[in-house]
């Protein structure tokens, strides 16, 4: 079919002409770095066959365009991953509590973190210790000295400090957006790491670079971690798609590495996510709000403030009133999503990431699962969260899940701390760790 690269140039192009037409300097900056990876594709001539080797696989631009960068992971195809036998739990649908609720106004100032070498482990680091290492992409925070219970007279205040609360950041984020949500964590007596992939390294993916080193660096010092107590835990906590399906490729590194693994995993918190389906236009807004930020229309809510707590609210008759995109991102958005139409449908990328949508559907731990989203999400559908959902719930997970109506895409917590907080306290001491819901 000729050239791939010159397939996804025109667009690209096009679409890089639109923006700096339109928009601020800074998504202009990040545009002219798609320009320069079309460009850098031209030369390196890709065979026309996308069943070519593994070498060919790595000269491809546009297995370097996914949203988590996961389709071309080399490990996704693989790795065997057997479905897990289940329990049949009760699931509990119900996001409204009567429980008193955490503000973040009430949260402590004091920020204790370390970021870790690849080949180091926790045990190295003291409260207070701060090491900056480069080239390192995930953090470790440390549990709020005033959190913790030093006489060890509470229960739940040990398995909170045995317990480790992995964050997975979306799209474009950086550690200082995953901050919040790890100061609430270590505020609680948690240990906590923030996991982000930087927009670079998703955007120049090679199989074997740098990205994939950092899940690979993350996934081992995990497993270090827990191999140094039996009743040390995991906890994940995913934004978006991006973080879903990173949590879908640390499964699959677990299962590889020592199934076992599996087993530590005691709790699912899935914030704005999922779409298993390999959807176009879910792709497609991922990467425009990505580029466009705060320009993007998916940042903007809904006009609606109230609050429903069961799943299908939004059947219930309730009115939005949410803004169109304007002329820059409908363009974008109509190239993007002809660009992801093509690419998502080539036969590697598809299978590779159908791999990981699979081990997310039919093998996931024996854990209790959080579901976090809302009406008004304009990347992620709220009726593809719920389908989601219905299939957990039918393969026995336990499932809560909690529709936020009116908040945009990853953006429930700052629209509303009280009840978003207020969910992962309930959540955390009632259904992940097992003595917190009679002590605390």
């Amino acid at each position: 079919m000729g050239s791939l690269s010159g397939i996804i140039q025109r667009p690209l192009v096009a679409a890089a002409a639109v923006i700096a037409a339109s928009v601020s300097a800074d998504v202009s900056e990040r545009f002219s770095s798609l320009r320069s990876l079309v460009r850098g594709s031209e030369s390196e001539q890709i065979a026309p066959s996308v069943s070519g080797s593994v070498q060919d696989e790595r000269s491809l631009w546009v297995s370097q365009i996914s949203a988590s960068k996961l389709g071309d992971l080399s490990f996704v195809s693989r790795i065997h991953v057997p479905v897990p036998n289940v329990d049949l739990l009760a699931s509990n649908p119900s996001c409204s509590l009567a429980t008193s609720v955490t503000s973040l106004s009430a949260l402590r100032s004091v920020y204790q973190s370390a970021e870790l070498a690849k080949a180091s482990k926790p045990s190295a680091f003291t409260i207070g210790a701060s090491l900056v290492v480069p080239d390192v992409s995930y953090r470790w925070h440390l549990p709020d000295p005033n959190a913790i219970d030093l006489s060890g007279s509470s229960s739940c205040a040990m398995e909170k400090n045995r317990t480790v609360v992995v964050l997975l950041g979306w799209l474009g984020s950086k550690q200082k957006h995953l901050k919040k949500y790890a100061d609430w964590y270590t505020s609680r007596g948690y240990h906590v790491i923030t996991f982000t992939l930087p927009m670079n390294e998703i955007m120049s993916y090679q199989v074997g670079g740098k990205a994939e080193k950092n899940i690979e660096s993350l996934v081992n010092h995990l497993a270090d971690w827990l191999d140094e107590e039996q009743k040390k835990n995991l906890v994940f906590h995913t934004f978006s798609n991006t973080g879903w399906l990173t949590y879908g490729a640390i499964l699959e590194k677990f299962q590889k590495q020592d199934s076992s693994l599996m087993g530590r995993v005691k709790g699912c918190i899935v914030d704005s996510a999922p779409v298993a389906d390999a959807d176009p236009t879910v792709w497609a807004s991922g990467f425009s709000a990505a580029f466009l930020k705060k320009n993007s229309v998916a940042t903007k809510g809904s006009t609606s403030s109230s609050y429903e707590s069961n799943i299908g609210a939004r059947n219930n008759c309730i009115n939005f009133s949410q803004p169109k995109p304007g002329a820059t991102e409908t363009a974008l958005l109509l190239v993007l999503e002809k660009f992801f139409a093509v690419i998502l449908n080539l036969p590697k990328v598809n299978r590779r990431l159908a791999d990981v949508v699979d081990t997310l559907s039919s093998a996931q731990p024996r854990c209790p699962q959080l579901y976090i989203y809302s009406s008004a999400d304009r990347v992620i559908p709220a009726e593809q969260v719920e389908s989601f959902i219905v299939e957990q719930r039918k393969a026995g997970h336990e499932v809560r899940a909690c529709n936020f109506i009116s908040s945009p895409h990853v953006d429930h917590f700052r629209s509303n701390p009280e009840l978003y907080t207020a969910e992962l306290n309930h959540f955390m001491d009632n259904f992940v760790l097992s003595c917190c819901n009679h002590s605390s």
